[in-house]
């Protein structure tokens, strides 16, 4: 299933693609690289790679899928110095600046509410699941976009293995309270911890993921280290980073931007350039890498995935449910 278009997205400023695309090339010859580096099967992730604060960036071994082919990726260094993570600063690039201070060892994961086994999941246990490349586009409610090769794995495979029951009509998402090892909480900015939420059936959607890397490295602090939410259909601020609880609710949970500015951000945030945010368009977007006079975009509806997520929004009013 070939779900991205040609052409849709044309960086002018190209990531230094060579080892990126040397080590996808390795994934498909099924060869290993580095001296003491060994290659094995997605299980091997978790000591291979991902485990520990602070590893060196390393080659991984993925699920190889056909997720945004067509798409060029963002260059590495815009991606990882140009964020949104309040918790870690205000400015876009403060969150880079700031992420030391972000350790994600230990760290865990509570599932609970409407499933028949909630519990507990460690960091490292959900990196020995089968990982994953999709290379998603990304879109901000501020009206610029990037393009993103993500590591990580389903939303929905992951939530399976808790057995929603019938009465799970929505999942709502917890980012970590830490003041310490999320410096930005110590200004209430937000009301934290930051909350954020999903209709059941679009987080079962297949396009719906768990990132845990980008570029085949672990994931950057900027960048929600060690899991965060990524909904290619969606605004990015529905990508809730840091996750550490997940609940199933019967009710729609508040996430935190409607909570604050209701008339500004919806529950659904899906991408439309047919409603206008109240102090500026959706129609066009500024591409990343392209500079700040670089040349605009035409937003798509749903951020180019209409084809494959239009009908979970079928009968809606998308003007009044933004």
């Amino acid at each position: 299933m070939r779900i991205y278009r040609p052409g849709q997205i044309r960086p002018s400023e190209i990531t230094d693609r060579e080892v990126w695309l040397k080590r996808r090339q390795l994934i498909k010859a099924g060869v290993a690289v580095g001296a003491g580096l060994m290659l094995g099967g997605a299980s091997g992730l978790a000591s291979a790679v991902y485990s520990g604060p602070g590893r060196n960036p390393r080659i991984v071994p993925l699920k190889e899928t056909d997720y945004g082919e067509d798409l060029e990726p963002t260059r590495y260094k815009s991606i990882t110095t140009y964020n949104n993570f309040y918790e870690l600063g205000y400015g876009k690039r403060a969150p880079a600046e700031n992420a030391d201070a972000l350790k994600t060892r230990p760290w865990s994961i509570e599932v609970s509410g409407e499933c028949a086994r909630p519990g507990v999941m460690d960091i490292e246990d959900v990196l020995k699941l089968e990982q994953e490349e999709r290379i998603y586009r990304f879109r901000c409610v501020e009206a610029w976009a990037m393009v993103v090769p993500w590591v990580g794995l389903p939303l929905g495979k992951f939530l399976k293995r808790f057995e929603p029951t019938s009465k799970a009509k929505y999942v709502e998402f917890k980012t970590l309270y830490d003041p310490e090892r999320l410096p930005g909480q110590a200004r209430k900015v937000l009301d934290w911890p930051y909350r954020e939420g999903l209709r059941i059936d679009e987080a079962m959607h297949p396009l719906a993921f768990l990132a845990t890397g980008l570029y085949g490295e672990v994931l950057p602090g900027q960048n929600g280290a060690p899991l965060r939410l990524v909904i290619p259909w969606k605004y990015g601020f529905k990508s809730i980073k840091s996750i550490v609880s997940i609940r199933f609710t019967k009710n729609q949970p508040r996430n935190t931007w409607n909570r604050i500015a209701g008339d500004e951000y919806g529950f659904y945030a899906n991408v439309n350039p047919k409603v206008s945010h109240p102090r500026w368009s959706q129609k066009r977007h500024r591409v990343l890498g392209r500079g700040i006079f670089g040349s605009k975009e035409d937003t798509l509806m749903f951020n180019g995935y209409a084809d494959e997520v239009a009908s979970l929004y079928k009968g809606m009013d998308l003007r009044k449910n933004f």
